[in-house]
């Protein structure tokens, strides 16, 4: 007989990446499986909360930064929600006869926000989280108040997916805390030149644990890699344009960091061409996904939210 409840993978108590991070856990629609998401600032009526949306295998302490930046600005307690969805972070791998999807993912965020008394919000999502709220506008339009695309659209670069699955597979593969740490450091080095060992070996701490011999053990369900384990280099992926203009439902902000190899410069100029009204940016210097430790993108990000809301910015 199979447990009715979805197993959790092991996450380290007071793994470095979560401190600060507490979770509630929610049950979603299949009643199996539960999502973890973080509260933070005065969910009072007159203010959408921004949603934020990690990528493809990541979890919501790629938003830390943002956070912690985003609250110094406008009010103090903006409301926020970051979410880890089923199979990353500390909610539950999704039960292995379910497939993993984006259209699971929205209809997944669908069902936080009901849970939480959200009729509309702002969501902002890099890669996968920015391709889930193009779903979750399709399926859901009123729930969509404005939408923050980070190195997210449409088309998704098919060398970005080989990358990131050769990268994990290798660091997978390696033994020694030395061997690993500078395996991480070689991989992220690309994408965040002039960081330090030290901030890259942080960095790691998001996507990764280590256990006692030194090995890196996934913050995510190894079941993502899976399903993109036949993509190749010279692969076309199929455009999903119609997901994209679904976002005309509500003003919207796209964002490409400069190093990034998931979203290719002419997508987003495509992007910029069929919403000319949408805000449009790129993050210099980094790869994704995006760190959100420049003032200016953060406060752009932040400009656009407050506006939507009708709250001005206070001085920083």
């Amino acid at each position: 007989m199979k447990p009715f409840f979805a197993s959790r993978r092991k996450v380290p108590d007071a793994h470095p990446a979560f401190v600060g991070l507490t979770v509630t856990h929610i049950c979603l629609g299949d009643a199996r499986t539960r999502a973890a998401v973080h509260l933070r600032g005065s969910f009072r009526a007159g203010r959408m909360p921004l949603v934020c949306l990690a990528g493809y295998h990541r979890n919501m302490s790629d938003f830390t930064n943002f956070v912690t930046y985003f609250h110094r600005l406008g009010s103090g307690d903006w409301p926020i929600v970051l979410i880890d969805l089923p199979g990353r972070g500390r909610a539950d791998d999704r039960p292995r006869e379910i497939q993993y999807s984006t259209l699971a993912d929205a209809a997944d965020v669908a069902d936080l926000l009901f849970a939480l008394g959200i009729g509309r919000a702002i969501v902002l999502g890099q890669g996968h989280g920015g391709q889930v709220a193009m779903a979750l506008a399709a399926q859901h339009p009123l729930l969509v108040g404005g939408t923050v695309l980070v190195d997210a659209g449409p088309v998704t670069d098919s060398r970005g997916i080989v990358r990131l699955r050769n990268n994990l597979a290798h660091v997978e593969s390696l033994r020694g805390a030395k061997a690993v740490a500078n395996g991480f450091r070689r991989m992220l080095g690309g994408d965040y030149p002039g960081h330090s060992e030290a901030e890259l070996d942080a960095l790691a701490l998001r996507s990764h644990w280590f256990d006692k011999r030194g090995r890196a053990r996934p913050l995510f369900d190894p079941r993502l890699l899976d399903q993109i384990k036949d993509i190749s280099f010279d692969d076309i992926l199929v455009a999903q344009w119609p997901l994209y203009d679904a976002l005309t439902c509500a003003p919207l902000m796209v964002l490409r960091t400069q190093l990034t190899d998931q979203l290719r410069r002419e997508t987003f100029d495509e992007m910029v061409r069929r919403r000319p009204e949408a805000v449009a940016l790129t993050i210099a210097g980094q790869g994704s996904p995006a760190l959100f430790d420049q003032q200016p993108e953060i406060e752009a990000i932040a400009g656009f939210v407050f506006a939507l809301g009708g709250t001005r910015r206070r001085a920083a």
